[in-house]
């Protein structure tokens, strides 16, 4: 399939998937997966990041827009998207020559594995912070990132198996 169509079927199938179905879950009053942000896992790595960054920029200020969350989902993923090369760079040991060839399925699964935990943690963290807007709260912040990262976390790697096991 062609790169371009699949980042755009990906796009619109993240944001219709959170908008329409992911938002209209708060289960326990604390867990609401954000699976939007599987954007930035799957997005392709390229040398110029612009694009990437303003797509990533566009899938959160949409989610916001339907959410009525005035800008805290686009800050929060566009804030991982800058952050997902350092962690690539770190994490993987990849490189700008690794680009072409940089596919997460074909890494093991414990690196995998860190790479959307850390990011997924960070991008909760952040948009619970900004939701509560202060620290008075941090027990419940905490609560709420954890909680929501698992579940994000559980469904993300849920789908990622259904997916590709139909695909071989």
């Amino acid at each position: 399939m062609n790169k371009t169509v699949y980042i755009s079927l990906l796009f619109i199938f993240l944001l219709f998937l959170q908008v329409f179905i992911l938002n209209n879950i708060l289960y326990l009053g604390y867990v609401n997966p954000y699976l939007y942000i599987a954007f930035v896992f799957l997005y392709p790595l390229r040398e110029n990041r612009f694009p990437f960054l303003v797509l990533a920029f566009l899938l959160g200020l949409f989610v916001d827009f339907f959410s009525n969350s005035g800008g805290v989902h686009a800050f929060s993923i566009v804030l991982i998207a800058y952050f997902r090369i350092y962690l690539i760079h770190s994490i993987f040991k990849k490189n700008a020559q690794d680009y072409q060839l940089f596919n997460l399925k074909l890494e093991s699964f414990g690196n995998v594995f860190n790479f959307i935990a850390i990011l997924t943690i960070l991008h909760h963290f952040i948009l619970f912070t900004l939701i509560n807007f202060s620290f008075q709260n941090f027990t419940h912040i905490i609560l709420n990132t954890v909680l929501s990262s698992v579940f994000t976390l559980i469904l993300f790697f849920l789908g990622n198996y259904i997916f590709s096991s139909k695909q071989q």
